[in-house]
């Protein structure tokens, strides 16, 4: 057993810190010497932790000393072989997980409610898609988990792929298949990824659902700022080494990584680590209950849904990650969107995101009793002030559109602009999503759909956060040249 308690990392730039070494080297602020306002607006002791590689600090690119060792206690907190710190965001690892399975013209399985790191890692390794289309719960108006047998079927379907990607949990907190699925595709002789962003927190507390490397997934990248503590774009890709090795994956890794990684990203790595080995438990026992009590007095609201496990069809939910507090509002006759908004705009508080149905706030080991009471208090206002008739919004599963090219070849092939209203039947040659969470509503390669189409304007109207377009005003489409 290794020992948690230690911080490898943080210790040494503690120790250089109090050694008052005069730096010449970057950055240039010198530990914020040369720029007042950035002393107002960050305390010395961040600033004075700002500092570049060093032989005292080792360096990311290969680390040696105190970053290998801190890597190796996250991988041994993560039930994996190896683990490399990523101060590139989650979608790096993501990238780099899927440029590590699969090369050129390779096919890969994944499911189509992806995040688009992962078909923007395909436009970077020419790798081609074949969807697998999760369960569709239009109540709720979302993709939820993928079921043992809808892999089988994609298997099936393209007998050539190399790997299949995962997602654990869903944004919403939903779980697929997990074990059973890395069992079967593993004896089929594909590597299993998973996209584990929003499960960061799951080995630290016994009623939370299992991660991919408990159950022995080939790589996993858990975004350990998004619901371990983390400082804002620190992660990290966990690996199992029986079939990747780990030179490869860390060459990998480096192709994309910045070679002036933030020791301030690394460090805070470093103690989430030891915090949640440490004091996790105990933690995510208070977080879950703050949930739990927030989501039975949200259901005691007329025409809120604040959804688990039991509100989705079994198909699609084999597991619920209960720290996620998604909340249908559409009984209300509002969109999540709308909704978002006012949370935001009348009461100062700050959710993760809003769709057409839903929105999502997510607790984590951050939150305080008070300021789920006021989360409450603010949904029963706007519930009592708002009230309409319910909304019935007739959206079927959207995402399952034909591919026409790989998004490479849709990437690079000659483009058109056409009117979103004129687009459908037509072929995409850029992303639509709404972000947060960044799942494309359409990628390149992919047909147009009127119901795409009219999904789109629902968002315009809503005034959605829409992105991926040359078109700001989201009133044009580039398409593939006909």
């Amino acid at each position: 057993m290794l020992d948690h308690n230690k911080t490898p990392l943080y210790d040494a730039l503690r120790k250089h810190i109090e050694s008052r070494v005069i730096p010449f080297d970057v950055p240039g602020h010198k530990q914020g010497h040369g720029n007042e306002e950035l002393q107002k607006l960050f305390p010395k002791s961040v600033l004075e932790a700002d500092v570049n590689s060093m032989k005292s600090l080792d360096f990311l690119g290969n680390p040696i000393s105190v970053i290998k060792e801190a890597e190796d206690l996250l991988a041994d907190a993560y039930l994996s072989d190896e683990s490399f710190f990523i101060v590139n965001g989650t979608t790096q690892a993501v990238q780099a997980m899927l440029m590590s399975a699969v090369n050129e013209g390779d096919t890969v399985i994944l499911p189509r409610n992806v995040h688009k790191s992962a078909i923007n890692a395909m436009i970077l390794c020419g790798a081609k898609p074949h969807y697998m289309y999760p369960h569709f719960e239009a109540k709720f108006g979302m993709t939820i988990g993928v079921s043992l047998e809808e892999v089988k079927k994609a298997i099936e379907e393209a007998p050539e792929a190399k790997a299949i990607f995962l997602i654990n949990p869903t944004y919403y907190g939903v779980i697929s298949e997990l074990k059973a699925i890395i069992e079967y595709a593993q004896c089929q002789g594909l590597l299993v990824i998973v996209d584990e962003a929003h499960g960061a927190h799951f080995p630290f507390h016994k009623e939370l659902p299992k991660t991919a490397m408990a159950y022995g997934a080939d790589m996993a990248a858990v975004s350990l700022h998004k619901t371990g503590g983390s400082l804002t774009q620190s992660s990290a890709l966990l690996l199992n080494t029986r079939k990747i090795e780990r030179d490869h994956v860390k060459t990998i890794v480096n192709l994309t990584q910045s070679t002036s990684a933030s020791y301030l990203l690394m460090t805070s790595l470093d103690l989430t680590r030891k915090f949640l080995m440490t004091q996790g438990e105990k933690n995510l026992e208070m977080v879950l209950e703050l949930a739990r009590n927030a989501r039975d007095k949200i259901n005691a609201i007329d025409g809120l849904i604040a959804f688990s496990a039991k509100d989705f069809n079994p198909e699609g939910c084999y597991g619920f990650d209960e720290t996620k507090l998604g909340v249908c509002v559409t009984g209300i006759g509002l969109t999540g969107i709308h909704v978002y908004d006012l949370l935001r705009d009348e009461y100062n508080i700050q959710v993760e995101m809003g769709d057409s149905h839903n929105i999502l706030a997510i607790f984590s080991v951050g939150d305080t009793e008070k300021r789920v009471n006021q989360l409450v208090s603010a949904l029963s206002a706007i519930a009592q002030k708002y009230k309409r008739e319910p909304l019935d919004l007739k959206f079927n599963s959207f995402n399952a559109t034909a591919v026409a090219y790989s998004p490479r070849e849709a990437f690079y092939k000659e483009k058109e602009r056409i009117l979103i209203t004129e687009s459908a039947g037509r072929v995409s040659g850029e992303f639509v999503m709404i972000y947060p969470p960044g799942i494309p509503i359409l990628a390149p390669g992919e047909l147009i759909t009127e119901e795409i189409c009219a999904y789109i304007e629902l968002l315009k109207r809503e005034k959605g956060s829409i992105s991926g377009l040359k078109d700001n005003n989201v009133e044009y489409l580039y398409c593939i040249k006909e």
